[in-house]
């Protein structure tokens, strides 16, 4: 009994000590992408570039995201009951899904209408430091957050960390169009790169909305 007690006692403390964790990458996450979505409105207003534009309307939906999945973990981190917690994980859980096939209509949207107005993204150099800078972090705070989501089993933490990772793709697609239209003219680079990944988004969006993500690989 003693045993048992004190391995309860090591995963409630673990949980929290995640659930701190994800609360700052989270937190972070907000911090950096609403710094993202000014330099890339700035920057892309500036350049004439769509690309970066809507890079930072992307960054937008992001900060949404984030912001509702740190409610989810606030109220876990106020030792909400377990009914109070999963009710909050399934509304991040549908918001994040919601994102997901916003984000997926913008890049048909953007990626459609550059292909159709063969506009090229504005060479910019402020734009590709931006990409390159989120190609790198991005991808580590994601995979923060998937750790921490597995730790304390949350499919709403989950979700938005695969969402973090879009935004990682997407600062490769954007960081392809501007360095492929700079050095060799090839404007169609960023759409057709941007459009591999809609599948992707909208399965997401579904599971999403439907509750059948899983925290389990």
């Amino acid at each position: 009994m003693f045993t048992e007690t004190t391995n309860n006692q090591a995963r409630d403390d673990s949980a929290r000590d995640w659930t701190r964790i994800a609360l700052w990458l989270v937190v972070g996450t907000i911090v950096y992408n609403v710094l993202e979505a000014i330099v890339a409105l700035w920057s892309g207003v500036k350049a004439d570039s769509i690309a970066l534009v809507g890079f930072g309307l992307d960054s937008v939906i992001e900060c949404i995201a984030a912001a509702a999945l740190l409610w989810r973990l606030s109220v876990a981190a106020r030792g909400a009951d377990d009914e109070q917690v999963e009710r909050a994980e399934r509304r991040v859980q549908q918001l994040v899904g919601v994102t997901f096939l916003l984000l997926a209509a913008y890049v048909t949207g953007q990626s459609g209408w550059t292909l159709w107005t063969q506009q090229a993204p504005g060479e910019s150099f402020v734009g590709i430091a931006l990409a390159l800078a989120s190609l790198v972090i991005m991808p580590i705070v994601s995979l923060g957050k998937l750790r921490a989501a597995r730790e304390i089993g949350s499919a709403a933490l989950r979700a938005e960390a695969k969402e973090t990772l879009a935004c990682s793709y997407l600062s490769f697609a954007l960081l392809v169009g501007l360095v492929a239209n700079a050095a060799a003219g090839w404007w169609w680079a960023d759409p057709v790169a941007a459009l591999v990944m809609v599948p992707w988004l909208v399965k997401e969006g579904r599971e999403g909305l439907s509750g059948e993500e899983c925290c389990d690989d």
